[in-house]
């Protein structure tokens, strides 16, 4: 895979916890607490799996 794609499709890319939502923001403030879901308002976000799900 391209750089360009890699850094497009991972690159400060959180997935909620709880309702699965893809959202884009800035890692330090994600580490802060700072970004809750927009869709559920959770706090939970965790990076987005760069790895294939089987």
């Amino acid at each position: 895979m391209k750089e360009e794609a890699k850094k497009r499709l991972f690159d400060r890319v959180f997935v909620c916890g709880k309702c699965k939502a893809k959202i884009r923001a800035n890692v330090f403030k994600v580490q802060a607490g700072k970004i809750k879901c927009r869709k559920c308002g959770s706090h939970a976000l965790r990076p987005k799996s760069r790895e294939p799900r089987r």
